[in-house]
């Protein structure tokens, strides 16, 4: 009963006075109503105004002139991936459940605009390569919320939606993490549809086996690059794709369980580079993904798969900590509440030239950990200093170690 009453305290209060997280001994019902807080201001400026069909009209585009015709797919498909594990969870009677009915509404209705060729803010799935790498994230979100996401739309919206993501067969990925962009859309049509292009698939992951560059992390093609993109893309499209393999009890399954260990490793590794004052190196292109960056191991939380070193409330104090750290940074939005170009605050030298508004809302991959219901162990469990804050502070904690493959 106590969290339930916090947590209806704090969805009640404004969103623009929720800065204010308590950096010790936050309890679990805090981290959970502060980061859904977090993803409501993400949520809010994007899904109102698309659920209206006026996203092109209300939405600025920071950033080169010619990101404009993507950057608002970019957006839906973004923060969908990241929204759709917490939606999935669906509507109740408690206060988050009443919340949480009125953002599968708002999603819903925000993809029968974006797929629906009369609607004003129709998106673009027929010209320029990007828009391949953006139907695969709403692709993801669809694998990640199939109940609210996919069983919930009208069958003209689910046909709309199906021509839009084959509309991007015509996209030739480079060899590269966009193997898994094709792979992903593929994935979700045979999910959805059973009619998918089942090559891509196999073509994609028999490319990450021979990637993988050992200890949990993969090279971006046959290089190995020192960035997130393992976290980005690699390692989370390649775990979502392997859960349909295993729903389809397809042959490709037989790689899950080393992609999972992997992934496990990856995430142990994500915990490990949080700073005792909740930072992380910002290392390599796309870091204005910010807390994005840290999808992995929101993603091993979610699905259970923590490796057994690191405690769930060890695990959800370190992640709570980084959001707080960069998303209450000044100027993170702008007046409306749009996401700014930066990776702390607004800072629009650290954008590439593919970088624009749009782009910024893969921060919300980073929040995959509210698809945890509220009484799950990673909200229940006592908070406890992550791994660097012990180390530095003294504790004589156990080595870290490579795994073997």
């Amino acid at each position: 009963m106590r969290r339930t009453t916090l947590l209806a305290l704090i969805l009640a209060t404004p969103l623009a006075a929720q800065h204010n997280l308590p950096r010790a001994h936050t309890t679990g019902a805090q981290a959970r109503a502060y980061t859904i807080a977090a993803l409501r201001r993400l949520a809010d400026p994007v899904l109102t105004a698309l659920a209206a069909d006026r996203l092109h009209t209300l939405m600025p585009v920071e950033g080169p002139a010619d990101r404009r015709e993507f950057s608002h797919l970019e957006a839906l498909g973004r923060l969908l991936t990241g929204m759709a594990p917490w939606l999935e969870l669906g509507p109740d009677n408690t206060p988050e459940g009443r919340l949480r009915a009125n953002y599968i509404t708002l999603a819903r209705q925000s993809i029968h605009h974006a797929v629906d060729p009369k609607s004003a803010d129709y998106m673009n799935f027929t010209h320029g390569n990007q828009r391949l790498v953006d139907a695969a994230f709403l692709a993801q979100a669809l694998l990640r919320a199939p109940h609210q996401l996919w069983d919930g739309l009208p069958p003209t919206d689910q046909t709309n939606l199906i021509a839009a993501l084959k509309q991007t067969r015509t996209v030739t990925p480079g060899e590269n993490n966009w193997v898994l962009f094709s792979a992903t859309i593929e994935a979700a049509l045979w999910r959805f549809t059973n009619d998918c292009n089942q090559q891509v698939i196999e073509s994609a992951i028999t490319k990450h086996m021979a990637w993988y560059k050992g200890d949990g992390l993969y090279g971006d093609g046959p290089t190995f690059h020192w960035d997130y993109y393992n976290a980005f893309v690699i390692q989370p499209m390649l775990l979502d794709i392997m859960a349909v393999a295993e729903h389809e009890h397809s042959p490709f399954a037989a790689n899950a369980g080393v992609i999972r260990e992997r992934a496990t490793r990856y995430a142990q590794i994500e915990e490990e580079l949080i700073s005792p004052e909740a930072t992380i190196p910002i290392i390599g292109h796309s870091s204005t993904y910010r807390f994005g960056a840290l999808q992995s191991l929101s993603q091993a939380a979610l699905l259970h798969q923590l490796p057994p070193t690191l405690p769930p409330g060890q695990a959800r104090a370190a992640l709570t900590a980084l959001i707080h750290r960069m998303i209450s940074a000044p100027n993170t939005f702008d007046a409306d509440g749009w996401l700014q170009i930066g990776t702390v605050g607004h800072q629009p030298l650290r954008g590439e030239p593919y970088i624009s508004t749009g782009s910024l809302y893969l921060c919300a991959a980073g929040l995959l950990h509210l698809g945890l219901p509220a009484d799950d162990p990673f909200w229940t469990s006592p908070s406890a200093p992550w791994t660097q804050k012990r180390i530095w502070s003294g504790e004589n904690i156990p080595a870290d170690h490579a795994i073997p493959h």
